[in-house]
């Protein structure tokens, strides 16, 4: 399974955020910078953070957005959940499918990747951003090179 860069990048946000004096707001191009990403594919990952409630964004000359939430109550789990879009790791796992497979009803191979996925989230759901970022100052430090 692979998480598209929209996840990734939604998480390379908030590890970015962890990192930082929590009252300091930080901007998109700095983000953008450290981990030299498109500042477009990222203005579109804030906005969603923002409406998803995992940052605070302030408007106005001097604004710029900060973690809404402590690091230790966001779970990676929930939030690949909703960062990403449908879990279907083979075909027949989407009941949408525009052409599904004749063998959907017998087959055991959508019930081994239901385990699957059930296994991957149940490890993602152990972990917070707290747990990622256990050393902030080191982060904040290789993030903030120039």
């Amino acid at each position: 399974m692979r998480m598209t860069l929209y996840t990734d990048y939604s998480l390379r946000t908030l590890i970015y955020l962890a990192a930082m004096d929590q009252n300091r707001l930080c901007n998109i191009q700095e983000i953008a910078d450290a981990y030299n990403i498109s500042k477009n594919h990222l203005m579109k990952v804030i906005h969603n953070l923002g409406k998803l409630g995992y940052i605070e964004t302030i408007r106005g000359r001097n604004g710029g957005f900060k973690l809404a939430k402590k690091p230790d109550k966001i779970n990676i789990g929930e939030l690949v959940r909703q960062t990403e879009d449908g879990f279907y790791l083979v075909d027949c796992m989407d009941p949408n499918h525009p052409n599904p497979c004749i063998l959907t009803n017998y087959c055991g191979l959508t019930r081994v990747f239901r385990e699957a996925l059930n296994a991957y989230f149940q490890v993602l759901d152990q972990f917070t951003l707290a747990d990622i970022v256990r050393t902030p100052h080191l982060y904040k430090r290789i993030l903030q090179q120039e």
